[in-house]
């Protein structure tokens, strides 16, 4: 196809959407809100349905936290949203151990791969929890590379869920505010999670270099002992020739 035509089509399907989007009277968001109280749980379990599967594959999860918000409300959507969130956090996990691990772990002698396999899973949950806290971590590629690796199944879902509950409760709140509050300081409080998170980490990455043995600083001492025996060794050698 030729690139004019191509340029044509898009600019063309780019027109017929703007034209849709002002034509075809949409809902607001409280009438959202009215739909999904309308239909009875039913709301909430498709919508944990939907979200603990579509988040397994690498599909943001703060589209859903927002939707939680904007359909169930911030109570509902905070413990929805978790719980999905727990489930789609396992699932990868597993997926990625059960297929991935044998692949990887030919290569877990190599140093870097190693280092990365050690201080992960060393780390425990403080450094799950701090990986989860900052936001530029993508959600679902971060479980599938604690699958792989030698991270242990408990540390892995507790910090899952304690470094996400943070930025879930503030998307959720923004999701609820959009039906006729005032959305919360939302990069604030990104901000304020990666800070946390960063300094959870400088705290993991200490702790393993506490944990490596230090060569002791040569002393004034020693090297006096070191020079003596140098001079001492021509010495013991002329000796023995004579």
């Amino acid at each position: 196809m030729p690139r004019r035509t191509k340029l044509a089509l898009a600019l063309a399907v780019l027109a017929a959407v703007v034209t849709v989007a002002f034509v075809v009277p949409l809902p607001t968001p409280a009438q959202l809100r009215d739909w999904a109280a309308g239909t009875g749980p039913a709301t909430a379990l498709l919508f944990l349905a939907a979200y603990s599967l579509l988040t397994v594959i690498p599909i943001p999860r703060t589209v859903f936290n927002l939707a939680a918000g904007l359909l169930l409300g911030t109570a509902a959507g905070i413990g929805v949203s978790i719980i999905a969130t727990a489930v789609s956090g396992l699932l990868g996990f597993g997926l990625a151990r059960l297929l991935g691990r044998d692949l990887v772990s030919a290569h877990l002698g190599r140093k870097s791969v190693r280092a990365v396999d050690e201080r992960l899973a060393g780390g425990g949950i403080l450094a799950i929890t701090s990986l989860r806290l900052i936001p530029v971590v993508p959600f679902a590629p971060f479980g599938y590379c604690c699958g792989i690796l030698s991270v242990r199944p408990f540390p892995y879902l507790a910090g899952t869920v304690l470094g996400s509950l943070p930025g879930t409760i503030a998307v959720v709140v923004l999701g609820d505010a959009l039906t006729g509050g005032t959305p919360p300081a939302l990069l604030a409080c990104y901000l304020g999670f990666a800070l946390v998170g960063a300094l959870g980490l400088i705290k993991v990455a200490r702790g393993a270099s506490y944990g490596r043995p230090t060569e002791q600083p040569a002393t004034l001492d020693a090297v006096r002992e070191e020079g003596v025996r140098a001079r001492s060794d021509p010495e013991m050698q002329a000796v023995s020739e004579e």
